[in-house]
């Protein structure tokens, strides 16, 4: 069977195959991505750009790290699943790897981020029943609005995103929704009976990298402490050096009672994650009581350690913090009446477009992409960019000058 060269190289093609016999669940970018290396991808036309978005945090090693690739390649040619009916010999390992990085008793391994926050939810409603005494089925979960902690029917079942929850309901019960970054409503809902636990996003990501006040983290924990209520983070974007240290809760030295990563975890490779708890809260699951064909199999168990020890032996949370304060004390000298809010941490960061017209973030976008960097609105109005932790400071300014010059489109927008 012969091959069209012409055709494997046009956007518009692989647009529409996807346009014509995949689920409309996503609105991308126009551009069609064939390979990838270090902070840089390239398209099916041969155009490189730089990659401000890394999977959404999932790269942060960089595209194809050359350790982790190695790691995965010499572990598919040798086992890749046993299902947990077996051992095999690199979930013991890995388990014993992470929880001393980490410094937690146990950990439960998973595939996607938001099967991580459903095993974490499980777990604290058991430690509820079986270690606080909560009265049966009636325990509580405080969440915080504007989260984003996935997309299956529990969790939609506490977001107040719209798009992601309407017309997908009998929703799932037990959650109270309070106001993010701010304590006092805290300190309230806690005193409600059955109340269990506490999950937050240490900097909420997909509602436009909001960075909580110093201290709202470690004051949040030490009333969840204060109340016998588990303090549950989600780090799956904001972990693993991205804001600048390890952990984003690492900034206000919290050591959650439970935590929750994934994306990062495989260096972009494939979906890994991983719930690490206690004795006293991970005990409270026995055989048969959760579980996952594909949770902790031998070729993700390999390539997260090798993403973990990535990022440790690059200084790679070292890096994220200094080209982090770089990229918004930059952004920060620009005279534009189009920026109005920068903030982030470490090397997650956003913007967020003043404009009359709602799609103006969008056109931006477009805009960086003609001029070779990627990145993508959330929530009509704000930017991400959140590039490798790899990236250099002769990079960086390169894209901060992409984003400078491409600022006048905003001029030409009615």
């Amino acid at each position: 069977m012969q091959t069209n060269t012409a055709v494997l190289t046009n956007t518009n093609y692989y647009i529409a195959l996807e346009e014509k016999y995949g689920a409309h669940n996503y609105h991308p970018l126009p551009v069609v991505l064939s390979r990838g290396e270090g902070v840089f991808v390239w398209d099916v036309e041969g155009k490189k750009y730089y990659d401000f978005l890394s999977g959404y945090s999932a790269i942060n090693q960089g595209h194809c790290h050359p350790a982790i690739i190695e790691a995965f390649v010499e572990q598919a040619h040798k086992l890749t699943l046993t299902s947990r009916a077996f051992y095999n010999d690199q979930l013991g390992p890995f388990e014993k790897y992470i929880t001393g990085l980490f410094h937690y008793d146990k950990v439960l391994t998973m595939n996607s981020g938001v099967e991580a926050v459903e095993t974490a939810i499980k777990l604290c409603r058991r430690w509820a029943y079986r270690v606080k005494k909560v009265q049966e089925n009636e325990a509580v979960i405080i969440v915080c609005k504007n989260n984003f902690h996935g997309r299956t029917t529990t969790v939609i079942s506490f977001s107040n995103d719209e798009s992601s929850r309407n017309d997908f309901g009998p929703y799932t019960p037990g959650f109270h929704m309070i106001e993010y970054n701010n304590l006092q409503a805290l300190e309230e809902v806690l005193l409600l009976p059955n109340v269990a636990g506490f999950l937050v996003e240490p900097i909420q990501g997909e509602a436009g990298v909001v960075v909580p006040d110093d201290g709202y983290l470690s004051k949040a924990f030490d009333l969840c402490k204060k109340a016998n209520v588990l303090f549950m983070a989600d780090e799956i974007q904001t972990g693993l050096c991205r804001t600048g240290k390890m952990l984003a809760c690492d900034h206000e030295d919290v050591h959650p009672d439970i935590l929750i990563l994934g994306k990062a975890l495989s260096g972009g490779t494939m979906p890994v994650s991983a719930v690490l708890a206690n004795n006293e809260i991970m005990l409270t699951i026995k055989p048969g009581d959760h579980g996952s064909t594909y949770g902790g199999n031998p070729l993700a168990c390999k390539v997260a350690m090798v993403s973990l020890q990535v990022l440790l032996d690059e200084n790679m949370a070292e890096n994220a913090e200094a080209m982090g304060n770089l990229f918004r004390n930059e952004l920060e000298k620009i005279n534009s009446p189009y920026l109005k809010t920068i903030r982030g941490k470490g090397l997650l960061n956003a913007i967020e477009i003043n404009h009359h017209n709602s799609n103006a973030a969008w056109e931006f976008c477009l805009r960086l992409k003609d001029s070779g960097l990627i990145a993508k609105p959330t929530h009509g109005d704000k930017i991400r960019f959140a590039p490798p932790l790899i990236i250099t400071e002769e990079q960086l300014k390169e894209c901060i000058n992409i984003i400078i010059e491409s600022l006048p489109v905003l001029d030409t927008i009615k």
